[in-house]
């Protein structure tokens, strides 16, 4: 079987990203974490989507992705712009950047996705998805990636994810010289 492997940028004080409608641009995960960018996130990141061949996401960070990524070509780029994408939403009808739209009962689509033979399902960005991922023990491993700066303001960690108390064990550390943390949580 598949894993799933969720993997999302964390600000020290818990925020993932902007809120909607934007008043407050700083709480980007682009915009708070691009300093930090450097050879070690880079190739962390490649590990990550080397070891995948499918994304699964939301609809607000499918349509963010679609914006940032469709654009670009380098290796990481066209590596991210190949896989198989899979978008859980209510309200769309299409998924353009290559996308399908999970039709149904989502956790059972997903399931039925880690059947499938291939590697690694990545999931990016935590929301209302994560609730049904986590109800159901769809989420193999979880990657946070904690950055050393304090935002102030924005979407926190699952916030409207309305799951119960979820207990995980660390399975890895991960440490870069630019400060980042990214620690590895699997359920228990």
């Amino acid at each position: 079987m598949r894993k799933l492997v969720e993997s999302t940028f964390v600000s020290l004080d818990g925020v993932i990203s902007d809120t909607r409608p934007s008043t407050t641009s700083r709480a980007e995960p682009h915009i708070w974490g691009n300093k930090y960018w450097d050879e070690q996130h880079n190739g962390y990141a490649a590990k990550t989507v080397e070891n995948a061949d499918t994304l699964l996401m939301g609809r607000v960070t499918f349509e963010g992705m679609a914006e940032a990524w469709a654009g670009q070509s380098n290796p990481f780029a066209d590596k991210v712009n190949a896989m198989t994408k899979y978008v859980a939403s209510r309200t769309l009808t299409e998924a353009p950047w290559g996308g399908t739209v999970l039709r149904g009962d989502v956790a059972e689509e997903v399931a039925k996705i880690k059947e499938q033979p291939g590697a690694n399902i990545l999931k990016w960005g935590t929301g209302q998805l994560d609730r049904t991922l986590v109800e159901h023990g769809l989420v193999d491993e979880f990657h946070f990636w904690y950055f050393p700066v304090i935002v102030g303001a924005g979407q926190h960690l699952f916030d409207g994810a309305g799951f119960d108390t979820t207990h995980l064990k660390l399975a890895d550390v991960n440490r870069f010289d630019s400060g980042i943390v990214v620690h590895v949580y699997t359920p228990r």
